[in-house]
């Protein structure tokens, strides 16, 4: 008789599988990341075969944790944090090119070029424009909870922000989201400390001393009132939710790349927020 529920979790920087019991236990989990590729500022790909590979690789190895066999998964689900595309040639199987993710920015100006040319003469691209409208929301999901919690008003309060480049492994801020949250908060009187591995100095580039620029991550969270995660960089994976505790004012954290165990965080007495 089956004994497991395999989950696949198709993330932007990693895959992992996690293997639950009929309780909903967790018996085991595997995790491996892939590599990210950069050929230009703003674009990002994968492999299409690492995706492939790492994604087999880690369910082998969480079913070897409990010597699990196929005929001891009952079902699998998979979770897709990303939205990827893939051309395969049909005779070979093999990709034509590296997978195109979905942070990748080298069509966004090419969407805003077809919007306004098909304007120009009376069409209106309602699908683009819905891309492009829903890319744009995006940007408020975090701020939208941050005000959420404190009932309208940030007003005096400090906020911190882990991540400001678009994407980990680079500095690149062009369409950042971080630069339009920073905005926002600002905007309604709180202040912002911010810590990211490499892109401090092109946010600084960008907007000057409007934030508070710290020596590292848990110099950001200092005194503040909340803990906003921007960008999956690896070193904010996995904190030290002791010193996040003794250190925050108020135990505050969203999640905007939902890295982080929800229950962990409310037992650890945090009020944890995540992306849907």
């Amino acid at each position: 008789m089956a004994k497991y529920v395999m989950a696949l979790d198709a993330g932007t920087t990693s895959n992992r599988c996690i293997l639950f019991n009929e309780k909903g236990e967790i018996c085991s989990m595997a995790q491996k990341e892939f590599r990210q590729f950069f050929p230009n500022p703003g674009w990002v790909e994968h492999d299409a075969n690492e995706i492939w590979s790492s994604m087999l690789g880690v369910s082998v190895e969480a079913m070897n944790m409990i010597v699990a066999a196929a005929s001891d998964i009952a079902a699998i689900g998979i979770t897709n944090q990303r939205e990827t595309t893939i051309v395969w040639d049909k005779e070979t199987g093999e990709p034509v090119y590296n997978a195109i993710v979905w942070q990748c920015r080298r069509t966004a100006k090419d969407v805003k070029a077809l919007i306004k040319t098909a304007q120009k003469v009376g069409y209106d691209m309602e699908v683009l424009q819905a891309v492009e409208s829903v890319n744009e929301k995006q940007k408020s999901i975090l701020f939208n909870k941050l005000m959420k919690h404190f009932n309208g008003d940030i007003n005096g309060k400090t906020i911190a922000i882990w991540g400001l480049a678009f994407k980990p492994e680079t500095d690149d801020m062009r369409e950042a989201p971080a630069l339009v949250l920073i905005d926002k908060i600002i905007s309604v009187g709180a202040s912002v400390k911010v810590y990211d591995p490499i892109a401090m100095p092109e946010c600084k580039r960008r907007i000057g001393d409007k934030v508070v620029y710290c020596k590292d991550m848990y110099e950001a969270v200092v005194d503040v009132d909340t803990l906003l995660l921007v960008t999956e960089w690896k070193e904010f994976r996995m904190p030290s939710l002791e010193v996040l505790n003794k250190t925050m004012k108020n135990k505050v954290i969203i999640d905007g790349r939902n890295i982080y165990d929800a229950k962990e965080m409310v037992e650890s007495g945090f009020d944890y927020y995540k992306i849907g």
